[in-house]
């Protein structure tokens, strides 16, 4: 049964990218998940160029080919991109970068950074040491075990987000469910809470399961939806909304069942 739900996180971070990848191609800048409204040179080359890589990166995500390295290779890309796009962006350029709800997007690319990770994680046999292993995958593999903190900070995030902006956030609760408040108040203290669990380690398994299981409920009663009222909307805002909650969905499963032995954070010495 692990093993069949690795699989199931496995395909549903792939699926993800992969949508994500060619709903890239559908117009002519970044999807704000990959990049902050930069203006680049060859910007149209650098869109392109970005969206079929991650079109590869799906494909080989799904059908199981060189999955280690091109999970390890994606995870660097994405922090990269936070690092020098998204975090000066806001900090420096965007006139509102002091609000925490301004970082939506970064943090979603935190969160795939460390999906990437956690999905390299769950191929344990991959990760032997050797001489032979590139520096650069050499020096990704130390990332491995951050990978469930990056996921996790943007969990804790977003449940704050909900504190802050409880209105905003509760007219996304679809109307056939009463109690708005009560439900955003609700996901506010499952995100802090599967968040903290999850870096601490406790009950791990059982928590990011049931991340997995409210996330996906999200899928089907809010994001689905919405992206089928507006499927053009925004640049496609709502779809690539599902996407990115798909893949949400897959990291939790990966975190909850990939295996941490061998790739554990070490123990400070004394």
């Amino acid at each position: 049964m692990d093993n069949r739900l690795i699989k199931i996180g496995r395909i549903l971070y792939g699926s993800s990218i992969l949508a994500i990848g060619l709903l890239q191609l559908c117009y002519p800048g970044f999807r704000p998940v990959i990049l902050p409204p930069w203006s680049l040179p060859g910007q149209i080359i650098w869109v392109w160029l970005t969206g079929f890589l991650l079109i590869g990166a799906g494909l080989a995500i799904i059908l199981e080919k060189q999955v280690y390295t091109v999970s390890l290779l994606l995870g660097g890309f994405f922090l990269a991109l936070f690092v020098l796009g998204h975090v000066p962006y806001e900090l420096f350029v965007d006139p509102y970068g002091q609000h925490l709800g301004v970082w939506t997007n970064a943090l979603k690319e935190l969160a795939l950074s460390g999906g990437a990770f956690a999905l390299a994680g769950s191929f344990p046999g991959e990760g032997s040491p050797s001489q032979n292993r590139h520096p650069l995958i050499r020096l990704l593999e130390k990332f491995m075990p951050l990978g469930r903190v990056f996921f996790s900070i943007t969990m804790i995030s977003f449940g704050i987000d909900h504190f802050l902006y409880t209105k905003g956030v509760a007219t996304l609760v679809p109307a056939w469910i009463p109690g708005p408040i009560f439900w955003t108040y609700f996901a506010a203290v499952a995100l802090i809470g599967s968040g903290l669990a999850i870096i601490l380690k406790i009950e791990l398994r059982r928590v990011a399961f049931l991340l997995a299981t409210m996330i996906f409920m999200w899928v089907i009663v809010l994001h689905i939806p919405r992206a089928v009222a507006a499927p053009f909307g925004a640049e496609s805002n709502e779809v690539i909304s599902v996407f990115e909650a798909v893949n949400f969905t897959g990291i939790a499963i990966l975190i909850a069942y990939r295996h941490y032995e061998r790739f554990a954070l070490p123990k400070p010495t004394l």
